[in-house]
């Protein structure tokens, strides 16, 4: 069983779907890659063993804008990060990308 799932392109607000497992967690959606990350390509059809997927903004299929009429994507990378575990522990992505600015500051 797939579902559709629709991904907003954090540069230039355009929407691309993709069918896939229904359950897989999303983390995030960011404009960099996380370290060490492994990602997938929308269409690989084995998505529950990458960290992610890797898109470009209308190369991997159509985008269309928010109200669903059809456009031409931006052209730049952005990432979809699942939740990842590490021996049963929620492995947290690095830097987070959630609470806001991160600032790690040495004395």
């Amino acid at each position: 069983m797939t579902v559709t799932v629709r991904y907003t392109c954090p540069h230039c607000k355009a929407v691309t779907s993709v069918e896939r497992a229904p359950d897989l967690a999303d983390r995030s959606v960011t404009k960099l890659a996380q370290p060490g990350w492994e990602y997938a390509t929308p269409d690989d059809d084995d998505l529950e063993s990458a960290d992610g997927i890797a898109f470009v903004c209308g190369e991997d299929g159509p985008v269309t804008d928010l109200e669903g009429e059809s456009i031409d994507g931006c052209g730049r990378p952005y990432y979809l990060n699942f939740v990842r575990y590490e021996r049963g522990v929620e492995l947290e992505p690095d830097p987070p990308t959630y609470g806001g600015p991160r600032f790690d500051f040495e004395r």
